[in-house]
């Protein structure tokens, strides 16, 4: 074989490997690279639900410890938590904690999630994800589904389904977070 077939040789494997290797982390992402404890929370997209959305991603809040809520309007179980974490949100505020609500509801739902914030009188920030993609991004199995973030970025507690946000357990995590430096 000549010195050109053997490179066209190497030329067709590295490009094997490589179409390979594109297939399984395109089909296999969610398996391979899991939403979990320990691992690094995803970015999102996401705008606010003032006059004049404003978008906000993952970034906006590094360096913060964050409680990332995603809910709906329609979500009995939300409604259920979002009490606690308005108690929890009013007690560490203060001290650097975010909470972030996101909405999975579908587009032109923003006046039914401003009443929702009213009806509970909720003070922290509500988020719209209007495509829904933040489902796919965290592997969401249903809602709510809540994940504790700390100040590298990194999820320190995923919860799937409503949880009591103001019990002593949740609040000891967060305490040990707000006193954690960022490193």
């Amino acid at each position: 074989m000549t010195v050109r077939g053997q490179w066209m040789v190497v030329g067709a494997v590295v490009t094997s490997m490589a179409a390979g290797l594109f297939a399984v982390t395109r089909f296999l992402g969610d398996e391979i690279f899991q939403v979990t404890i320990g691992s690094q929370a995803p970015n999102f997209a996401a705008v606010t639900l003032d006059e004049t959305p404003t978008p906000r991603d993952i970034e906006y809040y590094k360096g913060s410890v964050v409680l990332l809520n995603i809910w709906a309007t329609w979500c009995e179980p939300c409604r259920v938590e979002m009490p606690s974490i308005e108690r929890l949100h009013s007690e560490f505020a203060g001290r650097g904690l975010k909470v972030v609500a996101v909405s999975i509801d579908q587009p032109g739902m923003e006046e039914q999630i401003r009443g929702f914030a009213r009806e509970y009188g909720i003070t922290f920030e509500i988020l719209h994800n209007r495509t829904g993609d933040i489902q796919r991004q965290y592997q969401l199995t249903g809602v709510p589904e809540t994940f504790v973030i700390g100040r590298d970025g990194v999820i320190h507690k995923k919860v799937i389904g409503a949880d009591s946000w103001d019990s002593g357990a949740n609040r000891a995590l967060i305490e040990g977070l707000l006193g954690e430096k960022l490193r």
